[in-house]
């Protein structure tokens, strides 16, 4: 393979990353709290569509909006459920609780598909584009790079543009102000959620289709790697989430190609560390001064 096709792969990766990573950066920035359960959603989005597929006979686009909406559901209810109860404890005992709702969606698969790979079909139906004899871009590829552009324009004019979204803007900046101003803080946090529950079952589905396998740890590495590209671009900036996402994406490609496969994960972890010691904030983060 040529750079340019571990480029492009790259950035096939990176989209999806960014896509995840979209989801971590909205709840931290409206919420304040990282939902480690996140990774998770994205195997239940991809576990959906591989039932609705395979026992069911769904159609793909079908399958695709059912997928979306149960990881909708699911995100809202486990808010509901194990995160509103701890709206004012400490960041230590949301952060436990993330962990415990990981784990136990991830047993859950365990006990309904078992600990096997399972072959997962593309619901992708696009022909691969071929440049020229050494450089062919898959139909997965494409449809990952465009989708993950198309919501992240449209979230960005989602969260500036819409009522729902400058309430969400008014709750991460003061959560005790917005609601003396009128805003429903507990829906504000419901509905983001929501969202980002949603873009972690297209990442699912996109992920699935672009590596024809799953399991009950498919979004377990993924999620980790998502959170890495968030701090990378600036949690809190949905920008800095696609730009970090696509440049960890690129990174870990390219290690794996010119340095060792081995050695890649270990690679991203290092970006991190990197990142925290030269600039805590981010690529577009911004440091934020309290006034005392």
């Amino acid at each position: 393979m040529s750079f340019l096709n571990y480029l492009i792969s790259g950035l096939s990766l990176g989209s999806i990353y960014a896509l995840i990573a979209l989801g971590y950066t909205m709840v931290y920035g409206i919420a304040k709290m990282l939902n480690f359960a996140h990774g998770d959603i994205i195997m239940v989005g991809g576990f959906t569509v591989f039932t609705a597929i395979s026992s069911f006979q769904f159609s793909p686009a079908i399958s695709i909006i059912t997928g979306i909406i149960v990881c909708t559901v699911l995100g809202v209810v486990i808010e509901k459920v194990a995160y509103k109860p701890l709206r004012n404890a400490s960041s230590l005992s949301v952060l436990i609780t993330a962990i415990g709702v990981s784990y136990l969606l991830q047993n859950l698969a365990l006990l309904i598909f078992g600990s096997s790979s399972q072959n997962f079909s593309s619901v992708v139906t696009m022909k691969p584009w071929q440049i020229n004899k050494q450089l062919v871009i898959s139909g997965e590829t494409i449809v990952t790079i465009i989708v993950t552009t198309a919501i992240m324009i449209a979230l960005t004019l989602f969260v500036n543009k819409s009522k729902p979204g400058k309430a969400m803007l008014a709750v991460s900046e003061d959560k005790g102000a917005a609601q003396l101003m009128g805003i429903n803080v507990n829906k504000t946090i419901s509905v983001t959620f929501a969202i980002g529950s949603a873009l972690a079952a297209v990442a699912g589905i996109l992920l699935c289709s672009l590596y024809p396998q799953i399991n009950a740890y498919t979004g377990q590495m993924p999620g980790i790697k998502a959170f890495i590209a968030a701090v990378l671009g600036g949690i809190g900036s949905i920008p800095g989430a696609m730009i970090g996402g696509i440049l960890l994406g690129i990174i870990e490609n390219l290690s794996k190609a010119y340095i060792s496969t081995q050695l890649a994960d270990a690679i991203s972890f290092a970006v991190l560390i990197i990142v925290l010691i030269i600039k805590p904030t981010g690529i577009l983060g911004k440091k934020i001064t309290e006034k005392v």
